[in-house]
């Protein structure tokens, strides 16, 4: 069954694991890690309703739980070719689209009849919800995705039983697995990440993140198996920075991996006034509050987050800063990311010539790489000056790096001294940072075979 995910709101326990999935189940390899990730599809599901004691509903598109009248709603999924030892499992429900939520999304519990029939359950027969309870969902809105951690029930192989019940009498509404590509989920993870064998640190990141599509669920699921920071080249939720946005779509992909990302803000979310929900979600991890730049060290590499939304004029506060900030680094190699690129080829969003002034700067401090978003595509450019020029002993080799989710650009006019491009695959860019060089790799998403690579030297 394929399978194409929207974004759960607020989330239950713990932040959501989600995963793009074109069949019952898909395996995502860690990248340089032994986790992996396995998404499942009902095998059954349904719910049944008091007033209507003789009715089964295992056919409906929906599946519902409510307090008036009651009715509860059953899942079971069978669960196979999982290795090794399970480290998260997330029950995942999608609220349907035709209807507008309520306060109490339900109470899930375990279930220790694993046989009932899904066409032949009705409230006069159906089984009894006896199990551990595993969590309960908070509001609900139409069209997002929500999860329940049921780590503790699900340990491995086997087929394994849900109920879940509201005490609200304004209903819960999901969509079933009859819906097709909406249907419910078990997301199984196995195993643990691990750092790349040279033990150097590893920065990995895109930006033009999360929106109501499925593809910061599969890049999310990529950094699952990839240690190391992470980093965003801004637009970070769409599609306008809300705080209800960061909830509903960040939080339940990238969100899992908050406490290791250094962010850096786009046009999206300055969309709300002053990119405050953005400061807001990720706090200290975005530098100081409303300002949007600063700057961090990982190994021998001094690394500086920009904000290409506020002013970037030679003089201004934030070039000013910068020129300080790499004045005062000891590191020998240096990494700067920001939005809008100042190279690009793509035929959305022209070359960003205000950015200049900061390319500038790193140029004249010797820096190594930049990398971008705004752009939804992949293209990597040879070092160059801040003029475009070719540059191999002092030039920046840049990147852009957009394709971390929202629907992909296209290309129009090649760029010159662009060396790599693509605009169909979502990935992530890694990079392995060594003592005096760095090894690049665009890293896609389960099911797409694009791949770049290389190693660059620091100057």
């Amino acid at each position: 069954m394929g399978i194409r995910l929207t974004r759960p709101p607020v989330t239950i326990g713990t932040v959501a694991v989600l995963l793009a999935a074109t069949a019952a189940f898909v395996v995502t390899g860690a990248t340089s890690a032994s986790a992996a990730t396995l998404t499942f599809t009902p095998t059954a599901d349904t719910y049944v309703q008091s007033d209507t004691a003789s009715t089964n509903y295992g056919t409906s598109t929906q599946i519902v739980v409510d307090d008036s009248p009651v009715r509860r709603l059953f899942l079971r999924f069978s669960v196979s070719g999982v290795s090794g030892t399970v480290t998260s499992a997330k029950l995942r429900l999608r609220a349907i689209s035709g209807n507008s939520g309520s306060a109490t999304g339900g109470t899930v519990r375990a279930m220790s009849n694993t046989t009932w029939s899904e066409t032949g359950t009705t409230w006069n027969n159906q089984p009894s919800i006896d199990g551990a309870t595993l969590g309960s969902i908070g509001a609900i809105s139409a069209n997002g995705w929500y999860e329940v951690d049921v780590t503790s029930q699900v340990t491995g192989n086997g087929t394994f039983g849900f109920g879940a019940t509201s005490s609200d009498s304004d209903g819960a509404y999901y969509d079933s697995r009859e819906s097709g590509a909406d249907a419910p989920q078990l997301v199984v993870t196995t195993g643990t990440t691990t750092p790349p064998p040279s033990g150097d640190p590893v920065l990995v990141g895109v930006g033009d993140i999360a929106n109501s599509g499925s593809g910061d669920t599969a890049t999310a699921a990529l950094l699952d198996g990839i240690a190391g920071t992470v980093f965003t080249t801004g637009d970070n939720v769409y599609d306008n920075g809300t705080a209800a946005e960061f909830a509903n779509y960040y939080e339940p992909t990238w969100g899992r991996h908050k406490a290791r990302t250094r962010p850096s803000p786009g046009n999206h979310d300055y969309n709300t006034s002053g990119a405050a929900p953005y400061y807001s979600y990720f706090g200290s991890q975005a530098g100081p509050s409303g300002r949007g730049y600063y700057s961090y060290d990982l190994g021998n590499w001094h690394i500086v987050s920009l904000n290409s939304n506020i002013s970037m004029s030679a003089g201004s506060a934030q070039e000013q800063w910068l020129r300080s900030d790499l004045a005062a680094s000891t590191k020998p190699c240096t990494l700067a990311y920001w939005h809008h690129p100042l190279f690009t080829s793509s035929s959305n969003h022209a070359p960003s010539t205000s950015t200049r002034p900061l390319y500038q700067a790193l140029y004249d401090y010797n820096a190594d790489v930049v990398v971008w978003g705004h752009n939804h595509v992949y293209e990597r450019f040879a070092p160059m000056n801040p003029n475009g020029g070719a540059d191999s002993s002092r030039g920046l080799r840049s990147f852009v790096a957009g394709m971390g989710g929202a629907s992909h650009y296209s290309f129009g006019t090649i760029q010159p001294n662009s060396e790599a491009r693509n605009s169909s695959a979502y990935g992530v860019l890694k990079f392995t940072l060594h003592s005096g060089s760095y090894d690049w790799q665009f890293v896609p998403v389960a099911g797409q075979t694009y791949t770049d690579s290389g190693t660059g030297s620091c100057h």
